[in-house]
């Protein structure tokens, strides 16, 4: 038996939103993809990481259902929780920093291959769309609320057959979205989490947002 942190990565400015991460600190604990897989279908997060060194920031993503590479809020979360200045998930090395009240990761935008992203022409359509919309694949659905300053509205559907018809905040999609329009981001997403971007001049996206410890239980 070993602990289970609960997080809600990408909070809004009041407490609203954040989506829901679960960090296994202690990864030893659960051996092997397939059991990993198998406590992350079980949990029923978006996503849930297997910390494999802490001290080096060592991690391995799964969603219910896949094994990700690489992904937006696990990272940041994580980084949060064991205050590193960087983590190597498969993907590659992620930097990471802490400015106030967000917490930063930085990403490159090939490393979220798969995650499609459409505009619609207002936020109210975006609000509008069924849960999920018709169609397979990741689908990153967003209108600008302020394009002047960079503010966009979005809703994110994975559309994986796992059970998460709808992510609450997703930092991966935000980055491909931000790379794609080569600006900073601010996007409000779901019923209220708020991810910040930002372009580097190298081409990597730095991915930044609030994060708050939801509950300890045991796994």
């Amino acid at each position: 038996m070993t602990d289970l942190d609960v997080l809600k990565v990408f909070c809004g400015p009041y407490g609203r939103g954040g989506n829901e991460l679960g960090v296994v600190r202690d990864g030893a604990a659960v051996v092997g993809e397939a059991e990993r897989q198998r406590v992350a279908a079980g949990l029923g997060f978006s996503e849930t990481v297997f910390v494999d060194d802490p001290e080096r920031g060592v991690v391995d993503i799964y969603t219910p259902s896949v094994r990700l590479p690489f992904a937006g809020h696990p990272l940041v979360g994580t980084a949060w929780l064991l205050d590193l200045p960087e983590l190597l998930p498969p993907a590659g090395e992620v930097p990471a920093r802490q400015d106030g009240e967000f917490t930063w990761i930085t990403g490159r935008p090939a490393w979220a291959a798969g995650r499609r992203t459409q505009q619609y022409a207002s936020p109210e359509e975006v609000e509008a769309l069924p849960t999920p919309p018709e169609g397979e694949g990741w689908l990153y659905a967003w209108a600008w609320q302020d394009e002047a300053a960079g503010r966009v509205r979005a809703r994110a559907f994975p559309r994986r057959g796992d059970g998460i018809v709808e992510d609450e905040a997703t930092g991966a999609a935000a980055l491909v979205l931000s790379g794609e329009l080569g600006r900073a981001l601010n996007i409000t997403q779901g019923v209220g989490s708020q991810i910040l971007t930002g372009p580097l001049p190298d081409g990597s996206i730095e991915i930044g947002g609030r994060v708050e410890i939801a509950e300890v239980r045991s796994l």
